[in-house]
């Protein structure tokens, strides 16, 4: 089905316009004659349109945005303003220049008798499917602004997350660069400096000392090729993760590696209880809440699983049922699931969830990262402990040379 914008004129000479929703053009054309005489302009709006590229905007709206375009409609509807206006004027207050186009393009269809979500839904996943399907179901609840209040507090909650993720990255990603800096280095300006010294001795010297001079011979001839490669290794790898192949693989092998495999499984619990919580509390029912909750989830090898087993929802299976057969998530998540199902307060069951295992996730990362800075040291150490030894050891062949 495809979205058609159209002006056309009724029998009395009066003229209308607006949008309709057909299979085909010709379809939309007898939809718009059934109450109009003659049908003016005719035009193509649907979600096949919505989709741009753009190397000029980020590839979705960011939680923050979200979160603050959340809270402005729910204020402005409360106050009894209409939707098709509320759109407008939070397109001129924005400052984010993604939301501004995003909510500039979304008021025309909304005064044209589009649905807002059916609107942001056209946009090419730049606005989540969560915020879609939350807004969808407040439109036909009739309880659009307590949806979108829903949503300033969900979106609130997941910026507040990202940041802390981001804080307590910054420390070890800055030790990484750092040893790879000193690495690089030693490597290349001071050991070709020290070894100068030895230069001739050939298979006389200890087999520590060969090593580094082979080593540091390769990088400084080569760091050039080295780097180069390492950075266009790195752009591949980039394009790669972003294919839905790529994506999908990369995101299985997480949930398979030691410690990131634990704390990616509890991250994908999180999300998906939290916003199943959420959607549960817009009003939609458990399957469609459970498919939207799936489409937030960073790691796509677990939403497929999810994804794969919603169909038994409606052949009469639990949530409960559908978690336990994913392997990737852990099993305490359908036992609260199931809990919550029989008390009926599913909503409350997995609010719960998502707010125990988004803490066991952020516990499971600061040892992580803790782990991560001695583990550094070590190696650096190591590594230094090495060079020293390879310098030296040629230096206390020769003095026993001398001294014998």
């Amino acid at each position: 089905m495809a979205y058609y914008r159209y002006k056309a004129r009724k029998a009395d000479g009066g003229r209308v316009s607006g949008i309709v929703e057909a299979a085909g053009e010709l379809e939309a054309i007898g939809i718009i004659r059934q109450n109009c005489a003659v049908v003016d302009k005719i035009s193509e709006t649907g979600a096949a349109k919505g989709f741009r590229l753009s190397l000029t905007e980020p590839s979705r709206a960011d939680d923050r945005t979200l979160a603050l375009t959340a809270a402005r409609f729910s204020i402005m509807l409360r106050a009894g303003i209409p939707v098709g206006r509320v759109v407008g004027l939070i397109a001129d207050q924005t400052g984010d220049r993604l939301m501004k186009r995003i909510l500039t393009e979304c008021a025309a269809d909304v005064n044209a008798g589009l649905p807002l979500a059916s609107c942001l839904e056209k946009q090419g996943g730049k606005i989540p499917a969560v915020f879609v399907e939350t807004v969808r179901a407040g439109e036909e609840t009739g309880a659009l602004d307590v949806c979108f209040e829903r949503l300033r507090a969900y979106y609130e909650k997941s910026d507040a997350v990202r940041k802390k993720v981001r804080s307590a990255l910054i420390y070890p990603v800055f030790l990484l660069i750092l040893a790879a800096a000193v690495v690089g280095i030693v490597m290349v300006k001071l050991v070709p400096v020290m070894l100068r010294l030895y230069e001739g001795a050939g298979e006389s010297l200890p087999l520590p000392t060969r090593l580094l001079m082979s080593a540091s011979g390769f990088l400084a001839a080569y760091w050039p090729v080295i780097a180069g490669a390492a950075v266009a290794a790195a752009v591949v790898f980039g394009i790669w993760s972003r294919t839905q192949k790529g994506s999908m693989k990369l995101d299985g092998i997480k949930l398979k590696l030691p410690v990131i495999g634990k704390i990616s499984s509890m991250n994908a619990a999180s999300q998906f209880a939290g916003t199943l919580s959420a959607l549960l509390g817009a009003g939609l029912t458990v399957s469609r809440a459970a498919a939207a909750a799936s489409g937030a989830m960073e790691n796509r090898a677990a939403a497929e699983e999810i994804l794969n087993g919603i169909t038994g929802l409606e052949a009469g299976k639990s949530l409960g049922d559908i978690l336990r057969n994913c392997r990737t998530l852990p099993k305490m998540l359908a036992e609260m699931a199931d809990a919550g199902d029989e008390s009926g307060s599913l909503e409350e069951a997995m609010n719960t969830a998502g707010i125990f295992y988004g803490n066991e996730a952020a516990e499971a990362s600061d040892r992580a990262l803790k782990m991560l800075e001695p583990a550094l040291t070590v190696f650096l150490g190591a590594f230094i402990g090495f060079i020293v030894i390879a310098i030296y050891m040629p230096m206390f062949g020769m003095y026993n040379g001398i001294s014998a």
